[in-house]
């Protein structure tokens, strides 16, 4: 296994080897990220690279995840729920994110915020948030539910509501991202 891969494994309260992967591979969102990842490592077109895509697209369909294999992301992803889940293939995801269902983060098509976010490491994404823009999220932030941000958001926040109020705070994302490979 890589290290993309164990990091994200280990997200999913510290799994490890083996053992932890044939539980891991039992959760939805390690399951689609492992599918994903192999995807985006195969060479296009080959065997290997059909049967990861097949798995991949009819993880998406079961599990309502819409996260192309060429989206960048970082080691230690972290999907905490079964739910519809929409990133464009453009945004940039840092380290040891968590997002949870219901979020979009998508691609702004006129205006001063044409085009995609850029998420620092260490940043966690509530339940029906929407993320649109060209725009910064710095690290160490923590977008609360049902929030729409569409601005750039500095290191050490949090952010609430629509349109979004950012408070700034050294420990945003303490207890909330857990099991971060060493």
């Amino acid at each position: 296994m890589n290290r993309i891969i164990q990091a994200d494994l280990y997200r999913y309260g510290g799994l490890k080897g083996l053992k932890g992967f044939l539980k891991g591979i039992l959760i939805p969102g390690f399951r689609y990220m492992y599918f994903l990842r192999k995807t985006a490592g195969s060479k296009k077109y080959t065997p290997k690279w059909f049967f990861f895509k097949f798995l991949l697209a009819r993880c998406s369909r079961r599990y309502g995840y819409q996260i192309p294999f060429l989206t960048n992301i970082g080691e230690g992803f972290y999907i905490g729920h079964f739910g519809t889940i929409v990133i464009n293939e453009k945004a940039i995801i840092g380290k040891n994110c968590n997002i949870a269902h219901l979020v979009t983060i998508g691609k702004a098509n006129r205006g001063r915020l044409k085009g995609y976010p850029i998420i620092g490491d260490y940043v966690w994404i509530g339940t029906g948030s929407v993320i649109v823009g060209n725009i910064n999220i710095g690290s160490n932030v923590l977008i609360a539910p049902n929030s729409f941000v569409n601005v750039d958001i500095p290191d050490n926040s949090l952010v609430l509501g629509n349109p979004c109020k950012i408070i700034h705070r050294d420990n945003a994302c303490d207890s909330y991202i857990n099991f971060i490979l060493p």
